[in-house]
């Protein structure tokens, strides 16, 4: 082959130039072969298969502008750069490399490999001695388990590191993630976010965090901070919030809440666990239940709340203990422990339960309620049974035994039936207006029946036992019986519920990533909209104005 003097005179320059370099300190970029050399003004170009090497670093790439003076080279087309002693590798269509800082800046279809996890971008910036990668324009992080988007990023290879910022997308074959921070370690592959954090799973659960989460991707453990999941059958929320996922099991710690979609039933407390297997949730701590009726909500305010409620099993119940506190429209009541049945919509109290249903007063040893239809029907009470009833003049009419039948309607009693060793006392009354004495019975079984919270007949068994005391013989001992108690100060409201735990509600309209748009329509602006009209011609003229001609000192009209 035959060389022009020219070309053979490049040729040998770069020879020299080539191995002059590799003379030199190590901390010179070294030019190990190009199909061509040629000089410029203030660089030299190599094109063709070029490759070159700083200290342990080696780059190739199609052409490439070598600024010796300053030890830095701007790399055209295919370029790779890879080093000898770890697996970083990058690919991109243009770079500029430093020899003296070692930093390179490389530009359009960045391709950042090290090994499982790979960065894409358009612009990154990776410092060598750091071993950190940059990008500020876009970016895409790949490894085998999740796809990682975001605006900005930092990856610390040494530490194995990504720092997202801004418009983070976290997608795994489970889930998809937002945030806007959010740090990731691709080892053992789990993800840290601060501030707003919203997940959508494959089933459609979500779970939604305001102050940051941890994300176990690989064991899908997951802990969110004032965090809210949601699921088809259950919302659980907490100040800090873990599910592990796996066990489907939560932990709750500071104003947790535990809703059952299916039951309407949502239960409150400091702290809690939730199996959602086994439907069993365990709420301490101020603990208070909210039953959902209709019409209607049942309050249920106790230390210590349980909840079994699984599609097999056959007994689904609701237990309380200790200072229970229970407060519905047409019923208050106060016991050491309660049980509430699922199935059968019953309601038992234990250890001196007290109730209250508009005037009337009920106390036992242990007592059922029914709810039917939403509504308070029939009340059984066992033991120690009394019952007491003020009248229109608050008079205290009273009935005890061994056991008691109460039926309700409209929220009222219409009927109580007492069974075992009864005894009435009720006054008798003159137009609702006028005492005339007390009428007083020992009975087997007494009924008594009801209108408008009235008493309106009495019926005794075989052989009753009664006397009536005239009015002016009545005295506080003829007027009550053995073991009367009015604990009205006792009976609970919505305040004594709300002084006990105050309930702050989940906000409807709290701010969610996933209903941002995915791109943003830019409106123009006015005066982009009065260019584009005026280029199309479909902006009227302005009219001239010419000036008035005058006639003297009178104006002329004609213009």
């Amino acid at each position: 082959m035959k060389f022009s003097l020219p070309q053979f005179f490049l040729l040998g320059l770069g020879l020299f130039l080539s191995l002059s370099v590799f003379g030199q300190s190590g901390s010179v970029l070294e030019i190990n072969e190009a199909d061509s050399l040629l000089g410029a003004n203030g660089f030299e170009r190599l094109l063709g298969n070029v490759k070159m090497k700083h200290q342990t670093t080696l780059i190739n790439c199609d052409s490439a502008h070598f600024y010796r003076a300053t030890n830095m080279a701007k790399l055209y087309g295919r370029v790779f750069i890879e080093d000898m002693e770890d697996s970083v590798t990058t690919r991109s269509a243009y770079a500029e490399y430093d020899g003296n800082t070692k930093l390179a800046k490389l530009r359009t279809n960045v391709i950042f490999d090290n090994g499982e996890t790979k960065l894409y971008t358009d612009f990154l910036d990776y410092n060598r001695p750091a071993n950190i990668a940059t990008y500020f324009n876009e970016g895409k992080v790949v490894d085998s388990t999740n796809v990682l988007t975001s605006e900005k990023g930092k990856y610390e290879v040494n530490l194995e590191k990504i720092t997202f910022e801004d418009d983070v997308v976290l997608v795994n074959p489970d889930y998809t993630m937002k945030t806007n921070f959010l740090v990731y370690l691709t080892i053992p592959k789990t993800a840290e976010t601060q501030g707003l954090t919203n997940l959508v799973s494959k089933d459609g659960n979500t779970l939604n965090a305001q102050k940051g989460s941890f994300y176990d991707t690989q064991n899908k453990l997951f802990r969110f901070f004032d965090g809210v999941v949601d699921t088809e059958t259950s919302r659980v929320k907490a100040e800090e919030l873990l599910y592990r996922e796996l066990e489907g099991y939560y932990e709750g710690k500071e104003n947790i809440r535990v809703y059952n979609k299916e039951r309407e039933v949502e239960i409150f407390g400091d702290e809690g666990k939730y199996w959602e297997e086994r439907g069993y949730s365990l709420v301490y701590g101020n603990a208070l239940v909210r039953k959902y009726f209709e019409k209607d909500t049942l309050y249920l305010a106790a230390d210590t709340l349980i909840s079994q409620d699984h599609e097999s099993d056959s007994l689904k119940y609701l237990l309380a203990f200790h200072s229970v506190q229970m407060v519905k429209s047409d019923l208050s009541g106060v016991s050491d422990s309660l049980a509430y049945n699922y199935n059968d919509s019953t309601i038992r109290l234990f250890q001196d339960p007290v109730i209250w249903n508009q005037n009337n007063q009920m106390t036992a040893d242990s007592m059922t309620f029914f709810i039917q239809n939403e509504e308070l029907r029939r009340v059984y009470m066992q033991e120690n049974v009394f019952s007491v009833m003020t009248d229109t003049l608050a008079n205290f009419n009273q009935m005890k035994g061994r056991k008691l039948n109460g039926y309700f309607a409209d929220g009222q009693i219409s009927k109580l039936e007492i069974e075992g060793n009864g005894e009435s006392l009720y006054y008798a009354l003159e137009g609702d207006t006028l005492t005339q004495g007390i009428n007083r019975t020992l009975s087997a079984t007494i009924q008594m029946d009801f209108k408008e919270g009235a008493i309106k007949k009495v019926k005794y068994d075989v052989k009753p036992d009664g006397k009536f005391i005239p009015f002016q013989l009545v005295d506080e001992e003829s007027s009550r019986l053995e073991g009367f108690q009015w604990r009205i100060e006792e009976k609970p409201s919505m305040e004594t519920i709300f002084a006990w735990r105050m309930v702050e509600e989940i906000d409807p309209d709290e701010k969610n990533l996933f209903d941002e748009p995915d791109a943003e329509i830019l409106m123009p602006t006015d005066e982009e909209i009065r260019k584009s009209l005026e280029k199309r011609g479909l902006l009227p003229k302005k009219p001239l104005l010419r000036p008035i001609k005058k006639d003297g000192n009178l104006p002329n009209e004609k213009y």
